[in-house]
């Protein structure tokens, strides 16, 4: 009631409406102090304050505004002290905690890497031979008519019509009757006889019987599979003529493709564990015989050979096979570092090693010699040292802060020129 009472009085209303406006009008024209060291979120912005873009932090200004971009209003770079290297790159640990930055420690160790290897079955090249005619003559008939017929040694594979032949049987029944007279002539007779791969009983049996044979029965030279039948019955054939190829499958070659880059792992004397196709589950062990020193110029690959036994024929010539080579780097221990370490650059191979006690986290690039691949890793030639970390994790982003701060990156391999909008040394992400 007493608020109600004042308030009639026309004085004091009057007087609460003059302080009311000027109260209003302190507020509507009040500046606050020029000083601009604010606390807080915000930075001092003083003239050497550099201005980006929260969205394009590309853009670099040395006054506020809006970015030529997006348009966004521009915000203060935050700056620090430079570190120590002018060459290096300072990240805050939340920075790095949002970039999911991790580290490795260079260690060294025998490399060893598993090789998975495909290839096929061969049949070795020097148990093929080649079945020729031992005489020349028309062939009257094939006892061995197909590719993949398994034949052995001395059977008949072919009867061939040889008037040589029938000439030559006859020039020995003529020296057998002269033979304590002229027993030269009689040596030279038995002689072209056995050139024609007559037996010795073969020839007495002719000598005993006085009985021309007017058909030559051709004998396999050897045991194996024909792979290969090059005539047929009615052609004529010449004294060495190919007749058949037969191999003998009893030993085999598994020869494996393997790439050139992968070539510095394997030596003769490797073990190389493989399986075929055909036969799922059975495991055969091989050992490296030989390593192709021509690259197949088509594949970019080596044929790489391993010889095993195959007594009961289930390697079969152009099977598939596949194998697993453990294999270990020749000279030693070496350093080694993920492979997700590497940026590559054409020519140049390049990592970012942390500089150490250092109060935040800093990183300096480096350029490396890297020897041969792992599965995820890379053997170390040279610009490490055994005990040094690199990042392994995060790496495209801190090559990014680096490039914007102007520093040695991947993009450029010297540092720039100090500019306004490009170099900031001391430069905080």
């Amino acid at each position: 009631m007493k608020i109600k009472t004042y308030l009639s009085n026309k004085y004091i209303r009057s007087t609460l409406f003059i302080l009311l406006g000027l109260l209003l009008g302190w507020f509507i024209f009040h500046k606050p102090p020029t000083d601009k060291n604010v606390s807080g979120w915000k930075v001092s912005e003083t003239q050497n304050t550099i201005w980006t873009c929260a969205m394009h932090p590309q853009i670099r200004m040395n006054h506020p505004g809006k970015c030529p971009i997006c348009g966004m209003d521009l915000i203060p770079l935050k700056q620090e002290i430079a570190p120590v290297d002018s060459d290096a790159i300072v990240m805050t640990e939340e920075a790095a905690k949002l970039a999911e930055v991790q580290i490795s420690i260079v260690t060294s160790q025998n490399p060893v890497k598993r090789l998975r290897l495909y290839g096929k079955i061969e049949a070795d090249e020097r148990l093929i031979q080649t079945q020729p005619a031992h005489v020349a003559g028309r062939i009257e008939k094939l006892l061995v008519n197909f590719t993949g017929e398994k034949v052995q040694k001395g059977q008949v594979i072919a009867q061939i019509y040889s008037p040589g032949l029938l000439i030559a049987q006859q020039e020995l029944l003529e020296a057998v009757k002269m033979k304590n007279e002229r027993p030269d002539i009689y040596e030279v007779a038995r002689e072209k006889l056995f050139q024609m791969k007559f037996t010795e009983s073969q020839i007495l049996s002719i000598e005993r019987s006085g009985t021309i044979r007017p058909v030559f029965e051709l004998e396999a030279t050897v045991s194996g599979i024909v792979i290969a039948k090059m005539v047929n019955v009615g052609d004529y054939v010449s004294l060495g003529t190919p007749m058949y190829q037969i191999a003998d499958l009893s030993k085999v070659w598994v020869v494996f493709d393997a790439y050139e880059s992968d070539l510095p792992w394997i030596r003769v004397g490797d073990r190389i564990l493989f399986t075929a196709r055909s036969q799922p589950g059975k495991e055969y062990t091989g050992i490296v015989s030989f390593i192709d020193p021509v690259i197949d110029p088509q594949k970019r690959t080596a044929r790489i050979r391993v010889e095993i036994q195959n007594e009961a024929n289930n390697l079969k010539p152009e099977m598939f096979v596949s194998g697993i080579l453990m294999a270990r780097l020749s000279g030693g221990k070496s350093l080694v570092i993920p492979q997700s370490a590497v940026l590559w650059t054409g020519k140049r191979s390049i990592v970012y090693v942390r500089i150490p006690d250092t109060k935040e986290p800093t990183f300096k690039m480096r350029e490396i010699v890297l020897g041969p691949s792992m599965e995820d890793s890379y053997v170390v030639l040279d610009g490490l040292r055994e005990g040094e970390e690199v990042v392994t994790n995060g790496t495209f982003i801190v090559d990014a802060a680096a490039q914007l701060a102007g520093k040695p990156s991947m993009m450029n391999s010297e540092k720039r020129k100090n500019t306004v909008l490009h170099d900031h040394s001391g430069m905080k992400m």
